[in-house]
């Protein structure tokens, strides 16, 4: 880690409670914008900070989408700077739960995921102190209006953060254009705002995007979708199937009885994942419809002799799943299915070029020159047609990213008795300046 001062608007959001501020009396604070922009351990210092410098023997909630990527996001890198800082911090991996002190002081900072509309109830029945929600807009309305209910300890407030998504969400709607009326602080976060990202990586940040994730992870702009969903696949971006060998052999397979089935063959070359052969199947081209045996057959025909290491299927389609299994021939795994996730992934992937589709995939080339956003629907979903080989494609590149990561940092030993921390003299750390490299 580099070590940076921080920007103004960084500073904003680690005082914007303390005694004095103008905004001290706000009940709640909001940073949106870009990626990279220094908004998230930004605020997890401050809430940690406004957490012990307010309260004792109290509990608060840090939210994610997922727990795991709630500790990947945020706490993995918040721990070590809270021990810089001079906070005790004692976690408990099984529990899910940081225990932080100082300076005679002690709260419990739980940790949740609100993936899905069944994830309230994990937070139903708690009395909170303050409620930290790291990627909001990724969470159903449910599970933030039940963390927001939980905070019925007096002076508690509420912290969001997010990246944009579409202007008709919800949570814009809700709370950013009405933060005025919901006394809230509003904070609008750019990549200039982290002094630790330099403009060289700005500029990366800038050719790695277009369109609609430019405008939003970019720009930081709560921006509809317009026209293809990835715009940057041009003829020029498809390759050749290289010269082997491979050093791994991966399928992925999105089914259909009377859609389209359409499976990929991965290969894996290089640290590249290439996208060599296909099997697509359209029954109203065709003008028959394909048993699931049928299908496992073509499944075997697109495997050859390769060694493969794994089948990532549908996950809505049992059938099939358990007709993989039955032959015993591959490991099957259930695919990831968020799809306004797992096209963010996949357009990234392809930027990268850490995923490269070979010229010899035709229906996918025709697909990715056909895949639209709705633009009549209030979220990001695309047009369902033409989508078949693009969502085989988004389960690999949705499964690539989801490498298992560690629980998240112990904290650092701390060197010495803390020093007290004073509001007033804003948030100095204990023996040098905190890094800051995070989003």
């Amino acid at each position: 880690m580099s070590f940076q001062r921080f920007s103004a608007r960084q500073m904003q959001a680690l005082s914007w409670w303390c005694p004095g501020s103008p905004h001290e009396g706000k009940s709640a604070l909001i940073c949106d914008g870009a990626v990279r922009s220094g908004k998230t351990v930004c605020m997890g210092v401050s809430f940690i900070a406004w957490a012990m410098f307010r309260f004792d023997s109290q509990s608060f909630a840090l939210c994610g989408k997922t727990i795991r990527s709630l500790r990947r996001n945020l706490v993995d890198s918040l721990l070590p700077l809270l021990t810089d800082l001079g906070f005790s911090c004692a976690p408990h991996l099984s529990e899910n739960y940081v225990d932080v002190s100082c300076t005679g002081r002690s709260n419990r900072f739980y940790l949740f995921g609100g993936r899905d509309e069944g994830s309230p109830a994990l937070i139903q029945g708690m009395t909170l102190a303050g409620v930290l929600l790291d990627e909001v807009a990724l969470m159903p309305r449910s599970f933030v209006e039940q963390a927001l209910a939980r905070c019925s300890v007096e002076g508690s407030t509420f912290w969001f953060n997010c990246n944009p998504e579409h202007p008709q969400h919800w949570f814009y709607r809700e709370w950013i254009c009405k933060a005025g009326e919901k006394n809230a602080l509003y904070l609008h976060f750019r990549m200039e705002d982290n002094p630790s990202l330099s403009p060289r990586m700005i500029a990366r940040y800038e050719r790695l995007y277009s369109g609609t994730f430019y405008e939003r992870f970019v720009l930081g702009r709560w921006t509809a979708p317009q026209g293809l969903v990835y715009p940057f696949m041009t003829e020029d971006q498809f390759c050749g199937v290289p010269d082997g060998p491979f050093e791994e052999f991966q399928i992925s397979c999105d089914y259909g009885t009377v859609n389209p089935s359409s499976f990929g063959l991965w290969a894996r070359k290089d640290s590249v994942w290439y996208r060599i052969q296909e099997y697509y199947f359209d029954s109203r081209r065709e003008g028959y419809q394909k048993t699931d045996e049928e299908h496992y057959r073509g499944l075997e025909d697109l495997a050859g002799n390769r060694p493969i290491a794994l089948v990532l299927a549908d996950p809505s389609a049992a059938s099939f799943l358990e007709t993989i299994r039955r032959h015993g021939r591959f490991r099957v795994l259930p695919a990831q299915n968020d799809v306004a996730d797992g096209i963010r992934l996949t357009a990234s992937a392809l930027k990268e070029g850490r995923l490269r589709i070979c010229r010899t995939c035709t229906d996918a080339i025709r697909e990715f020159s056909l895949y639209r956003w709705n633009d009549a629907a209030q979220k990001d979903v695309p047009v369902k047609e033409n989508d078949h080989a693009m969502d085989d494609i988004r389960y690999f590149a949705a499964h690539l990213s989801a490498e298992p990561s560690a629980f998240f940092a112990a904290a650092l030993p701390r060197q010495g008795p803390p020093r007290p921390l004073d509001p007033r003299q804003g948030l100095q750390p204990a023996r040098r300046p905190s890094p800051f490299v995070t989003s």
